[in-house]
């Protein structure tokens, strides 16, 4: 046990930890005599319980004082569970739909109880490399993206209030610095924690390094993490952070969550769409090539993308009157100017979605913590073909990103990549 009262728990203590604790007693229908417990947790960092008792469930995340996936080596502060916490119920506050509940949070012990997601959620990701469709996943992760992102920025708030968050939220330094290092950093130079698809990526990954355009783009990116405090994102939104259903969609995970720029958010998910989009053809077979799952993976990106920007305007006029002090509305008084406004604001987020997936996508295929999409591929020849031409769209979005003016662009180069590569 650490001085602090901290101490990792098992599924022995864990037991001990419900029993002593009222709230997860009553959650779970005070039967405790036939707890079933399963750590789960296959992700970089956390150890993670599913609780059933014979009346309920739930799930129990617990942080560590290091990274799970490295070890001891790599220490990590257990703080980031209060971040987490801390965002799992504001953006559930903002939409309850689509986060799950927090029912406890311990700061001692960095532990965290929520609502169990149950079967049939499954990891998205999974759900991609297994070829299911969502008609639903668009609207609801739109939906979600424009809500969280939306009601904590200056569009909303007033500057006091967004000031006291952002404050808040700086403390969650550590895991700000992860995503510098292994997103906006080790990529573009020789580190210890980069790997490939090795000896079929060697040069790519060289290339990547020495390509000086790429560099200074990757800097304008990684000063707007480091400085841009727009709005409280979830700062890991992956493939890997929705659990899904053809009705569902659930985001969990936020623990790099702070304040930052919108397009992170927006650009890790599109971006691991697009990765999702590149594996099929490692996952292709003869019953089925993929073909045309990979079209819907393409409408999902330009839907997501444009159902995104129609709610998020949408909030912007209902609240343009309100507290938020961005563009106040004794200044941008007129339609014409409120029009305006968006439209740049819009253009602007575009661009950064687009320059964040890109780099979010790089550092999946040359630096540290690789995708199961690809590296579930059978045949390393087979997974660096697809990964190298993911790699080449990562690059062009990255370097070009200014010069694409609708999502329609942006799925027309993947598209044509695509069948170049292939053909």
């Amino acid at each position: 046990m650490e001085s602090n009262g901290f101490r990792p728990l098992d599924e022995k203590s864990l037991i001990e930890y419900i029993k002593a604790t009222p709230s997860l007693c009553s959650k779970l229908g005070n039967q405790l005599d036939s707890l079933q417990i399963k750590e789960v947790g296959d992700g970089n960092l956390n150890f993670v319980y599913i609780v059933i008792s014979s009346t309920s469930s739930l799930v129990i995340k617990q942080a560590i004082p290091y990274i799970r996936c490295i070890g001891e080596s790599w220490p990590m502060t257990k703080e980031r569970a209060y971040f987490e916490a801390t965002t799992l119920k504001e953006h559930g506050r903002l939409c309850p739909v689509h986060v799950p509940e927090v029912y406890h949070f311990d700061r001692v012990m960095s532990l965290i109880a929520m609502r169990y997601l149950e079967p049939p959620h499954i990891i998205l990701r999974k759900g991609l490399i297994a070829g299911i469709e969502y008609p639903l996943l668009a609207e609801h992760m739109s939906e979600y993206m424009a809500n969280t992102l939306f009601f904590t920025s200056l569009l909303y708030n007033s500057t006091t209030e967004h000031k006291r968050a952002v404050a808040e939220f700086c403390g969650n330094v550590e895991l700000c610095r992860l995503t510098e290092q292994v997103v906006f950093s080790d990529p573009y130079k020789v580190s210890q924690y980069n790997r490939w698809t090795f000896p079929y990526l060697d040069r790519d990954a060289e290339l990547v390094r020495e390509d000086d355009t790429l560099k200074l783009e990757v800097a304008e990116l990684k000063s707007m993490f480091c400085e841009r405090a727009q709005a409280l994102i979830h700062g890991d939104l992956h493939t890997g952070s929705v659990m899904v259903t053809c009705d569902s969609t659930q985001v969990i995970d936020p623990e790099f969550s702070f304040y930052g720029p919108m397009g992170f958010d927006v650009g890790a998910f599109l971006g691991n769409l697009i990765l999702a989009f590149f594996a099929q053809d490692g996952h292709a077979d003869q019953g089925n090539d993929r073909k045309a799952y990979q079209q819907w993976i393409l409408r999902t990106i330009e839907d997501t993308w444009n159902l995104f920007q129609k709610k998020f305007t949408a909030l912007w006029d209902e609240h343009k009157d309100g507290l938020g002090e961005a563009y106040l509305s004794a200044i941008y008084n007129t339609p014409e100017l409120q029009l305006l406004v968006q439209k740049k604001y819009m253009k602007e987020l575009f661009h950064d979605t687009l320059g964040f997936g890109a780099s979010k996508m790089i550092r999946r295929i040359v630096g540290v913590a690789h995708v199961e999409d690809f590296e579930s591929i059978p045949g390393a020849s087979k997974r660096a073909f697809c990964e190298r031409q993911a790699l080449e769209v990562a690059k062009l979005l990255l370097k070009e990103r200014r010069g694409f003016q609708s999502i329609n662009q942006v799925i027309s180069a993947i598209q044509e990549l695509h069948d170049k590569s292939s053909g």
